[in-house]
């Protein structure tokens, strides 16, 4: 097992919160951020939905060091020291109020800290790239910042193990869908890349590979102005089928979890596919509207969603 670096002794006198109101921030964290997300999480039991709060609210920290409001003051050190700090949770250690909710979350849920580590990763890709030449490089990018918490919550979502119980099936190993929970978050930050193109560009970044863009013969001066013609069209449709694709492949692993986690994930992969409807409604045009999925609708998902949970 990974051994890690013993913490540094602090002098700090900061006031950690209780692990109950550490949860309450977490929970406020992500339902600020992340409504849909966040929907989904309701439907889990009490445990694991505050340990998906937690894992949700140490990415969307980790996620603003470079896209939030200081993220111009972030360096390779300040992500170096979030690592550390990272590492102390690790050894039980919380140093701020989040990291409270996270370490009594890791005593529940004994997690790897590779993911967190390799999100941290990413978040060190955002800050010398702009653009992705292809979609290997893309896929890389979108393992670190989201496929990374496939991987995160699985061990909160648990596997079912009753699914072995016939006697032929006794000695068989366990299958854990590692490859489904990564593709589940890579579908879900592809679908992010999509809505957000406009807001990106403003900021001067382009997240579709600039193949694809090359392919369909729109250069990166036209997204910049935000160009919509049978170009642009025929270039989303692309990006959306291989975005459904990783849906798809995400869906085959949901059997596998225990049936209290069947539906919330079912329901938080088939609201979030409906932003790219809602993209599709939207003619494509993702510069002047933003792609969401309305609350009524959001309502309807969800006993077609519990349905499809137990069918499987």
């Amino acid at each position: 097992m990974l051994q890690l670096p013993k913490p540094k002794q602090t002098t700090t006198t900061k006031k950690l919160p209780t692990p109950e109101e550490a949860y309450q921030y977490c929970r406020n964290i992500t339902a600020d951020y992340a409504k849909t997300f966040y929907l989904g999480t309701l439907l889990m039991p009490q445990s694991k939905r505050k340990a998906i709060w937690a894992i949700y609210a140490w990415c969307r920290n980790t996620d603003e060091l470079v896209d939030g409001s200081k993220a111009q003051f972030t360096t390779p050190e300040t992500l170096n020291k979030w690592e550390s700090q990272l590492e102390s949770v690790f050894n039980g250690v919380p140093i701020d109020n989040a990291d409270v909710a996270l370490v009594d979350t890791l005593k529940q849920f004994p997690m790897d800290i590779q993911p967190f580590r390799d999100m941290i990763a990413g978040q060190r890709m955002d800050l010398y790239r702009s653009r992705y030449e292809t979609f290997d490089e893309l896929k890389l990018y979108c393992y670190r910042v989201a496929g990374t918490v496939g991987l995160m919550s699985s061990a909160v979502l648990g596997i079912d193990g009753n699914r072995y119980n016939a006697p032929w099936e006794k000695y068989k190993p366990k299958y854990i869908p590692t490859e489904e929970a990564i593709a589940l978050g890579i579908a879900m930050q592809l679908t992010n890349i999509l809505r957000d193109v406009g807001e990106d560009s403003q900021r001067g970044r382009i997240y579709l590979p600039l193949e694809d863009l090359a392919l369909f013969n729109y250069t990166e001066a036209e997204l910049f102005k935000g160009v919509i013609d049978d170009r642009w069209h025929e270039l989303m449709k692309f990006q959306i089928q291989r975005a459904r694709k990783y849906y798809n492949l995400a869906a085959k692993g949901i059997s596998y979890l225990i049936p209290d986690s069947r539906w919330p994930v079912w329901a938080a992969l088939s609201l979030y596919q409906g932003i790219l409807d809602a993209i599709e409604r939207n003619q494509y045009d993702v510069f002047n509207k933003r792609a969401f999925v309305p609350t009524p609708k959001k309502m309807l998902y969800l006993p077609l969603t519990w349905l499809r949970a137990q069918a499987l």
